[in-house]
């Protein structure tokens, strides 16, 4: 890891050390969500009795271990358990830990719901799962004190003007999946990313912005498209022919950096870039080559709908209701571990143009499982990956302690897919009828 780092040969093994047997793949579940008091519903500072920090304090009374940069505790870790981390607007995140199937998932999620309800009790706090927060600016959001947040607050707003949006006012459900090999990878990432859009569709929860509609049914998902065209979007170049690792380190190493983690410290290094500091020519930090450890802090600060590391985390649902936490994961295993469901998937979009996809990535955001798709809508889409999905989960087998296997795990969003009606209709519809053209309600109403 500190060994220094001089050419590409290197970046392109560590990507694909990453390949692992299929009989080794594993689950990895990460969510977002807002805390608020529950008096003035406001997010809540860093410091103080009703502050972030006295959620991670709390929660160690759960086996956690605080984190700390400085003398700020600013995450948690257990042995096993995965890590809760901040965001930089106080959004609190489980990054849970590998498991082997969605039962797990779903007892890890109910287990830290229980935690921070506890925790919650105790502070006159509350937690709520929406793609983006309904009622308060930027400018209301209390930052929190870690160092390359600081380092990105001052870069985003040279590159979009939503970034700072994005990183204070919103929240996602991720999930992290493996591959066995480069192949593998390939159809993966293809699979996925061109079916990102029917995933945001499915799970948009985030129609309000500074306390109205905002036009979106995914606000969230709107936001990227403002933030960086250097670091997100949906990645054309995955489509082309001879794609694989190689490709995607080129990729990144045109992706400028942010920073560089030294000591203890953030060393801001934004703007810079990757291939001048393999050839130790970083302005920040003159003389110096990378490690493996910087390289894996760089491929974090890329956004695309589909990343890649030594996995594939799949990063375009809006943070929602805390039953539908496990749908998530179901969805994407069902796709993709199942070798059936991803030739399936793979024929289902087989023929799908570039321009396609991108109409569809800007699309989905404002008009949903609506948006139009040649003869067909998203909602159409939908019930299609849906049916592979669960036909997937089905030919998994893997069953819980009462013989149910994963595909109960989908019921929720065959109930969106075949009414038309997402979480963002419902909160639009509440907003019109009994809340009065108030969102307060939402933070009552829809608490966990």
């Amino acid at each position: 890891m500190t060994e220094p780092v001089t050419d590409t040969r290197r970046l392109v093994a560590y990507m694909d050390s990453g390949c692992t047997p299929r009989d080794a793949w594993r689950i990895g579940t990460e969510h977002e969500k807002f805390a608020y008091c529950l008096e003035t519903l406001r997010p809540l500072p860093y410091e103080g009795p009703r502050g972030i920090r006295a959620v991670l304090e709390g929660l160690r009374a759960f086996g956690w271990e605080l984190v700390f940069e400085g003398e700020n505790p600013i995450a948690l870790k257990a042995d096993g358990e995965g890590s809760v981390t901040l965001e930089p607007g106080g959004q609190l995140e489980l990054s849970g830990a590998q498991l082997e199937t969605i039962h797990q998932t779903c007892t890890e999620v109910n287990t830290h719901l229980k935690q921070v309800k506890n925790v919650a009790a105790d502070l006159g706090i509350a937690f709520i799962g929406l793609g983006y927060n309904p009622k308060f600016p930027v400018a209301e959001i209390p930052w929190m004190p870690k160092g390359r947040y600081g380092i990105m607050r001052r870069y985003m707003p040279t590159r979009g003007g939503l970034g700072l949006d994005m990183m204070v006012n919103t929240c996602t459900i991720q999930v992290n999946l493996d591959f066995d090999s480069e192949a593998t990878m390939r159809r993966m990432f293809r699979v996925s990313l061109a079916l990102q859009p029917v995933a945001t569709a499915l799970f948009a929860n985030s129609p309000f912005a500074g306390g109205r509609p905002s036009g979106h049914l995914s606000y969230r998902s709107h936001i990227w498209t403002d933030v960086d065209p250097d670091r997100c979007g949906m990645l054309p170049f995955v489509f082309e022919d001879g794609f694989g690792f190689e490709r995607y380190v080129e990729h990144m190493l045109d992706v400028p950096m942010y920073f560089v983690h030294r000591d203890g410290r953030y060393v801001d290094a934004a703007g810079q870039s990757f291939r001048d500091f393999l050839a130790g020519r970083l302005p920040a930090l003159a003389g110096e080559r990378p490690t493996i450890r910087d390289w894996e802090d760089h491929l974090t600060v890329a956004f695309p709908e589909v990343r890649l590391k030594r996995y594939l985390e799949m990063r375009g649902a809006d943070g929602g209701p805390w039953d539908r936490i496990c749908a998530l994961p179901a969805l994407w295993v069902g796709l993709l571990y199942d070798s059936v469901a991803l030739d399936e998937a793979e024929q289902m979009v087989r023929g799908w143009t570039l321009d396609e996809m991108a109409a569809l990535r800007a699309e989905v955001p404002r008009s949903g499982l609506a948006t139009p798709f040649r003869d067909r809508t998203v909602k159409d889409l939908a019930g299609d990956m849906l049916k592979i999905a669960h036909d997937g989960l089905r030919r998994r087998g893997r069953l819980d302690v009462v013989g149910l296997n994963e595909t109960h795990f989908l019921n929720d969003l065959f109930n969106i897919a075949d009414s038309g009606f997402t979480a963002a209709d419902e909160l639009l519809c509440a907003y019109e009828r009994r809340w009065d053209g108030s969102v307060d309600p939402v933070f009552l109403e829809h608490a966990y």
